[in-house]
This record gives structure tokens, sequence and C-alpha cells, in this order.
């Protein structure tokens, strides 16, 4: 079992900044893919960001060159930093871990993910 403990959600004006990050405890596999998802209410689930134990990157249209997503190498966690903020980005961010190198384009797919944590709310106030 793996448990995924996400923190840094807030209330922000738009243009503004947030850090996003997500812990892993329990089992952990040498080789993972993590993820964020967002999901605003009345809308489906969205991948936003994806690492894997590699290093490698991938990234939702709407949210590059504005958001980065990096990880901690001595620990399982990953992080979002969250730049140029829009009232659009306000949701409900979950992380996602699998014991699996995703590639790409599975990577911001939420079913590619066996492990989710409990969210932290964004919003972004116009």
């Amino acid at each position: 079992q793996v448990q995924l403990v996400e923190s840094g959600g807030g209330s922000v004006q738009a243009g503004g900044s947030l850090r996003l990050s997500c812990t892993a405890s329990g089992y952990a596999y040498s080789r993972y893919t993590m993820g964020w998802f967002r999901q605003a209410p009345g809308k489906e689930r969205e991948g936003v960001a994806a690492i894997d134990s590699n290093g490698g990157t991938t990234y939702a249209d709407s949210v590059k060159g504005r958001f980065t997503i990096s990880k901690d190498n001595i620990k399982i966690s990953v992080y979002l930093q969250m730049d140029s903020l829009k009232p659009e980005d306000t949701a409900m961010y979950s992380c996602a871990y699998t014991g699996h190198v995703l590639p790409a384009r599975d990577s911001l797919f939420p079913w590619s993910y066996g492990y989710w944590g409990q969210g932290t709310q964004v919003t972004v106030s116009s």
C-alpha cells in the first residue's frame, strides 16, 4: 500500500503563485510515476503534470510554461510550482502514484494510477 498526502493549496489572486507538495509513504517502488490531477465542480478530472523516477515530465497544454513539476530524489515526494495562476486553475488538486514508469502518452490519464491522495483545494480569484 502507498499513502499520499498533499499540502500547499490555498487561495490566491490571479497572477499569483502556489506550490503544492505530495509525499508518498508505505511500500516504495524504485521505478514510479507521480502525477497531479485537478477537478473543478461539474467537470471531469484533468491531468495537469506528471514526473517519473527517471525525471521525465509531461504537462497538459493548459499549464505549459506556467506550472513546473519536480521531485525529491531522497524521498518520494513531488511538487507542483504553479505560477501565473488564472481563475480557471481553480480546482481540487490531487496527487497520484503508480509503481511503473509510464509512457508520456499515458501519464495524464487518471486510470494509469492506482494510488491517490485526498486532494488540496486551489482557488484563484480574479
